[in-house]
């Protein structure tokens, strides 16, 4: 009678395993899409010219998903300063994934102050092809924030044609 029990249970945990839905694993690794250095060099550097052509010499920095540097680069005259705000103005965009003249009001917020790197204001934009982010842009050392981030906008448009046959 014991052995009758014990195989019914035995049987009856069977059929309810293979009732049940299965779940799928978790992957055990993830494919991230980063730029290549060749990618993140063009980008500066189209981003340079578009400000060279309106008579801005600045500094851009081209950063990973992560916020971390791939590319950086001053022109020649382009103040000093303008390097490592243009470093902050990127972080900033690949942390929130808008453009910096879209974070505006959170200058306002808490995150300001807490020594972040953040940055912001107008002058980054992310680098975005086919539904994937692969970085930002941020440049500094013009007049105005809004010319920085046209040039921004220029360099990352620079390379998306690239990203998007990907």
């Amino acid at each position: 009678m014991l052995k009758k029990l014990f195989a019914g249970a035995v049987l009856s945990m069977g059929v309810l395993s293979t009732a049940m839905p299965v779940q799928a694993e978790e992957p055990m690794v993830v494919n991230v899409s980063i730029l290549s250095l060749d990618m993140a060099n063009k980008a500066a550097m189209a981003t340079i010219e578009a400000c060279r052509e309106k008579g801005i010499p600045v500094s851009v920095t081209v950063v990973d998903r992560s916020g971390i540097v791939q590319a950086q680069l001053r022109d020649t005259i382009a103040p000093a300063v303008s390097l490592g705000i243009s470093q902050k103005k990127a972080y900033t965009a690949v942390m929130f994934n808008v453009k910096g003249s879209q974070l505006g009001e959170r200058a306002k917020s808490p995150l300001q102050t807490m020594g972040a790197g953040l940055a912001f204001m107008a002058g980054s934009t992310p680098i975005q092809a086919g539904g994937k982010l692969y970085g930002a842009i941020g440049v500094s050392g013009a007049p105005d924030g809004m010319d920085d981030e046209a040039c921004a906008i220029k360099g990352a448009e620079s390379i998306l044609e690239d990203l998007e046959m990907m």
